[in-house]
């Protein structure tokens, strides 16, 4: 598969979007970003790497992080998370308080906001130092010691994080946070603040697409069964309630953040990131969406 030929044609079809969407400006730091920025990069297994536009250009991956944090608290606490947080679809915006009101307090997944902040909550509650040691986990898997927190994205969601307030609030009534509120949504904030560009984020996904090989980063060891089962709640949970869209239209598991990147894989073949800052009303990039469908129908690889 010419993956390069790929990438630079739908690079081009995918431009009549610019200017489509907006950034997330109640995020006052993300609105700063210059919007007008694009990049792709695909690696695969056997580490070609193929990428357009502004690949190398770091971003805050937002919600991206959300895997990343997933993927801790499953090789830490195995299946005890699900007691605390579902495995379905959202079907409400990403940040729902009536959701979460609903459900006494549970969260539909680990990747909408609720399910992201017990996630914090349960690295908290079993790590020694859970803010360098997330960091310590994302690096190795990143292959990359480089890689920072943002603390001017994370000082400047916590100023107007009005909402998770809210949530995590809503949660400890509930009885589902087990920490301090201040702590762990200044925990959540750091994850979230996370920076990568294309081509890292793209390395960093690598292993959720060789799921058949051992995956043991910095202490962190989950057995091939977990890592399918992190790739299906990005499947069907990563878009938040886009996600069904994302499958009909693209078709590989993925995850989003409103930071405008998109991580996804296609098992036994690659890894790919994209990133614009416009989103479209649900949260996703306006662009990235379009690149990934264009990937998976020039390439005529789904996993369906």
């Amino acid at each position: 598969m010419n993956y390069q030929h790929i990438i630079d044609y739908i690079f081009e079809e995918a431009k009549p979007l610019r200017g489509v969407g907006e950034q997330a400006t109640y995020i006052p730091a993300l609105a700063k970003v210059n919007p007008e920025q694009t990049g792709i990069c695909i690696e695969t297994l056997e580490n070609e790497i193929y990428h357009a536009g502004d690949h190398d250009v770091r971003f805050s991956l937002q919600s991206i992080s959300k895997v990343f944090s997933l993927t801790m608290a499953l090789g830490l606490c195995g299946d005890r998370i699900w007691k605390r947080i579902g495995r379905e679809p959202s079907g409400t915006a990403f940040n729902s308080l009536v959701q979460l009101e609903f459900e006494s307090g549970k969260p539909r997944n680990p990747f909408i906001n609720a399910g992201a902040i017990v996630i914090a909550d349960i690295l908290y509650e079993v790590l020694d130092n859970p803010e360098e040691e997330f960091l310590a986990f994302v690096r190795a898997i990143a292959e990359n010691n480089d890689i920072h927190y943002n603390l001017e994205v994370a000082k400047s969601e916590r100023e107007e994080g009005y909402l998770n307030a809210a949530i995590i609030n809503l949660l400890k009534y509930h009885g589902n946070i087990h920490g301090d509120i201040e702590h762990v949504l200044h925990f959540y904030f750091l994850m979230c603040s996370i920076e990568m560009s294309c081509r890292e984020l793209a390395h960093a996904f690598l292993p959720y697409a060789n799921h058949k090989t051992q995956f043991s980063f910095n202490g962190i060891n989950l057995s091939r069964s977990q890592v399918k089962r992190v790739n299906a709640v990005m499947q069907t949970c990563g878009f938040y309630d886009q996600a069904g869209e994302f499958t009909f239209l693209v078709g590989i598991p993925g995850k989003s953040g409103v930071g405008g990147g998109i991580a996804a894989i296609f098992p036994g073949l690659y890894s790919v990131a994209v990133w614009s800052p416009r989103l479209n009303g649900k949260g996703n990039s306006v662009i990235g969406m379009k690149l990934l469908e264009l990937l998976t129908t020039e390439t005529e690889e789904s996993i369906f």
